[in-house]
């Protein structure tokens, strides 16, 4: 899978996308699901209610909005590779994180939902024809193709990934 060209998506989100292995996406997609399965089983249920400041995300406050921000992405896909002509809506990531209950899960079982959405996803992106990856719709008011999709989900969770790496597990 080729990865996007700039005009398939809003510069914001070439902070994520620049940071996407030159692999093959799906292939990607399933190393992410292995390594960040392994990061998070390895951290305590004590070190998961960890906030690294006071107006921070906990751990698995950020495991949530990792999925959140799945699960929004892959509708979009799914949107757009059905030929959606409809404008698909935003988010506020803080709303979304302060109104989940993520601190009340106990991590593990957080992971284990991560593992059911992600394979879930690969699944989907999976079936996509050629044609889809290629179609354009728009989202949060900006155009963009069900392959860059693919390739902001990759990279918003490997950005969140190296932030719980950098500041959250190393303090």
């Amino acid at each position: 899978m080729q990865r996007p060209n700039q005009n398939e998506y809003a510069p914001y989100y070439q902070q994520f996308i620049k940071d996407v292995p030159q692999i093959d996406i799906l292939e990607y997609l399933k190393q992410q699901l292995d390594e960040t399965v392994k990061l998070f089983s390895g951290v305590s249920e004590e070190k998961a209610s960890f906030r690294y400041a006071a107006d921070k995300w906990s751990v698995k406050e950020v495991l949530g909005h990792i999925m959140d921000g799945e699960r929004i992405f892959a509708y979009r896909a799914l949107c757009i590779s059905r030929g959606e002509k409809n404008s698909l809506p935003g988010f506020e990531q803080n709303d979304y994180v302060a109104n989940a209950n993520f601190d009340k899960l106990k991590l593990a079982d957080i992971v284990e939902e991560f593992v059911a959405l992600r394979k879930s996803n690969l699944k989907m992106f999976g079936n996509f024809s050629e044609e889809m990856w290629t179609r354009k719709g728009t989202a949060n008011k900006n155009e963009v193709t069900v392959r860059a999709v693919a390739y902001i989900l990759a990279g918003h969770a490997l950005h969140h990934i190296n932030v719980v790496r950098e500041q959250y597990l190393s303090a």
